[in-house]
């Protein structure tokens, strides 16, 4: 288990502030956030290459907050990987170890049976600088697993491996934390905070700003930035003023009237709904649905799981849809269609 309790730190120009989570055994942690938002100083700190203004740092529920990177339990895969062209792969893995005096025979047997866990047996006599990139990152891997640590920190694993090989690392990555190895891995990437993380914390300028399981962060953001950052489309300001005998809040935003669902008081806040949660007709439709609007399309183009289309209704609203509902319903741009989106689908959250 890896605990971090308050953790504050001046780095020239920068600073990470109050920075507290908790990694429990087993769990696949992402640091989730921006270029320059301080992830990889919180890695650092964690791993004992940078030292901490406040706070504390605690591994099995052993404060380690002072003790070097070799004593603290933690292993570090840097993203330059810091791999040596000297040495062998087999050298590179045996580097810690050896550094450690295990003994030779003791040395080779963990090579072995890393590289098999890994399934680099085949490149063990190989020069680092002839392999690709996803090859090196399994040497990191191993080098850094063959110490056997507590918790496993990761900082971007994923950013320099070719699209081809991403998928092979992470469910290299993904087997590896179902054994049972407890990792923290840093990315400015959502998709893989959701394809991995068992939980995530959302940085942002040096402060964590949402902690939760994946579906509880991008499904519920609790603010702007959240929402942006992990794709939400549908994000909209504005005020609840009303509220009907049915406990449905009226969200006025601009012009427009958005119901919903909310336990909180009347006030400022923001709306955010998924584009799968709006539906696209071209006559005014007979449903449950208390938001409707009439409306025109400005833009439409492909995504990955269909089109994405977006229709202004006084604000423009993003709906995702399938190929064979823009071909049946003929979308195209300056069309006029409906769009509808039920109360329960949208959430509400309070400006703080």
């Amino acid at each position: 288990m890896l605990k971090v309790e308050g953790i504050s730190k001046k780095y020239k120009q920068f600073e990470i502030k109050n920075i507290t989570f908790q990694a429990n055994p087993g769990d696949y942690f992402m640091l989730l956030g921006p270029s320059g938002a301080g992830k990889s100083i919180i890695l650092e700190v964690i791993a004992g290459l940078i030292k901490q203004d406040e706070g504390q740092i605690f591994v099995d529920d052993i404060e380690v907050s002072s003790l070097s990177i070799s004593k603290r339990n933690v292993g570090l895969v840097f993203q330059d990987l810091a791999i040596f062209p000297n040495m062998s792969v087999a050298q590179n893995i045996g580097y810690p170890l050896r550094r450690k005096g295990i003994k030779k025979v003791e040395e080779r047997r963990s090579i072995q049976q890393i590289a098999e866990k890994l399934t680099i047996s085949h490149l063990l006599e190989r020069n680092p600088i002839s392999l690709s990139g996803g090859e090196l990152q399994r040497v990191a891997l191993a080098r850094t697993l063959a110490l056997e640590p507590k918790v496993l920190l990761l900082d971007e694993p994923l950013s320099a491996v070719d699209v081809q090989l991403r998928s092979g690392l992470m469910a290299l990555l993904r087997n590896l934390n179902r054994e049972g190895q407890t990792i923290v891995h840093v990315t400015h990437d959502y998709d893989e905070a959701i394809s991995l993380g068992t939980n995530v914390a959302v940085v942002n300028n040096g402060s964590i700003v949402q902690t939760g399981s994946p579906v509880e962060v991008f499904r519920n953001p609790a603010s702007e930035f959240v929402a942006n950052f992990s794709g939400i489309k549908n994000f909209f300001q504005g005020t609840i003023q009303e509220r009907t005998e049915h406990d449905l809040r009226c969200f006025f935003t601009g012009n427009i009237k958005l119901w919903l669902y909310a336990e909180d008081p009347v006030g400022e806040g923001f709306v955010s709904f998924s584009e799968n949660s709006v539906a696209v007709s071209l006559e005014k439709p007979d449903s449950s649905a208390v938001n409707t609007f009439r409306g025109t399309i400005v833009d439409i183009f492909q995504q990955k799981h269909g089109f994405e289309i977006w229709v202004d209704v006084g604000i423009k609203i993003a709906a995702l849809v399938t190929w064979e509902s823009v071909e049946r319903l003929e979308l195209i741009p300056h069309k006029e269609v409906w769009v509808s989106i039920k109360a329960n689908a949208l959430r509400f959250i309070e400006k703080i």
